[in-house]
């Protein structure tokens, strides 16, 4: 996975990934994060005539520069889809700068995440005294649905969505292209690794068992899965019930998947550069002890992957 310059269009056989945005719960930018990068969820996301946003975080507003000098006066036509409500997967929405002409239209999907609903919350992060401008004045035509559906297309692609183990209502999605899937599961902890840290009892892993299972089934065959990992071994046995990955346990659940690529997310805020490089090659080494041929990364902004390769 090496930077190269996004497409020039959504047009075409190629399916192009790229990641604007890789940590996960604030923004950490400065000196320790540069490499890696310090924004919070966003991926974008190009094949079979669309152009697909996965999550709104701080990663969102580089997205926007960098797609308002790239296709200057030609009218954008974008969705965003939105694993869940959390200011992290949120907060770059005011700063997108397509909103700001009225030729653009921005398509938002998500599940419902609020008591007042999908379209309310993410007014309500844009009233006064949170933010000079509201939603609704800005010059994009934006189009907010709650999805109720688990499957349904954006275009030409294929998307079906499941829930994750996270706190709140959180999905996962799957992009199928015609190049090949990609998985994106910002925000999730696989359900056997807490279980095996917090019960014992026959029921409660009979039922992580299923979980796990039916995620397996979901994933099965797919060619990029960008997974949250934001936790080694150490730091997860502290942490188990928070709704965020283990390394090991992502790993695990990616080869029993038969997934081709794997790229960890979500990093900790409090990790800097060589603590990623130290969990990277920590994960491919375990990779390797269960015999798999998992190619592994870890997030990276500005890079991007193409399918097929």
């Amino acid at each position: 996975m090496s930077p190269q310059p996004a497409a020039s269009s959504a047009e075409g056989c190629l399916t192009q990934l790229r990641f604007w945005g890789v940590r996960g719960s604030v923004p950490s930018p400065g000196p320790a994060t540069v490499r890696y990068g310090g924004n919070t969820s966003c991926l974008e996301v190009r094949g079979d005539g669309e152009i697909v946003i996965l999550d709104a975080g701080t990663g969102l507003r580089l997205l926007g520069r960098a797609l308002m000098s790239e296709f200057a006066e030609r009218c954008l036509k974008l969705t965003l889809l939105l694993t869940h409500t959390h200011w992290d997967h949120i907060q770059g929405l005011p700063f997108f700068l397509p909103l700001l002409r009225p030729e653009n239209e921005l398509r938002i999907l998500g599940y419902e995440g609020a008591r007042l609903g999908l379209d309310n919350l993410l007014i309500s992060q844009m009233e006064s005294p949170f933010f000079p401008i509201g939603m609704r004045e800005l010059d994009g035509n934006i189009r907010v649905e709650e999805l109720k559906e688990l499957e349904f297309r954006v275009g030409r692609i294929r998307v079906t969505a499941t829930h994750a183990n996270h706190p709140g209502k959180c999905m996962g999605y799957r992009l199928f292209t015609s190049a090949g899937s990609i998985a994106f599961f910002p925000d999730n902890e696989p359900p056997l690794g807490r279980k095996r840290w917090e019960l014992a009892d026959d029921e409660g892993l009979a039922q992580a068992e299923r979980e796990h299972q039916k995620m397996v089934a979901f994933l099965q065959g797919t060619e990029v899965l960008v997974m949250d990992a934001q936790y080694d071994r150490q730091e997860y046995e502290q942490r188990a019930g928070w709704g965020h990955g283990c390394v090991e346990d992502v790993v695990s659940l990616a080869i029993e998947a038969g997934v081709s690529q794997l790229v960890l997310f979500h990093h900790d805020p409090d990790h800097d550069d060589e603590t990623i490089d130290r969990m990277t090659a920590e994960a491919r080494q375990f990779a390797v002890g269960l015999g798999g041929t998992l190619q592994i990364e870890a997030a990276q902004e500005g890079t991007t992957i193409n399918l097929p390769k």
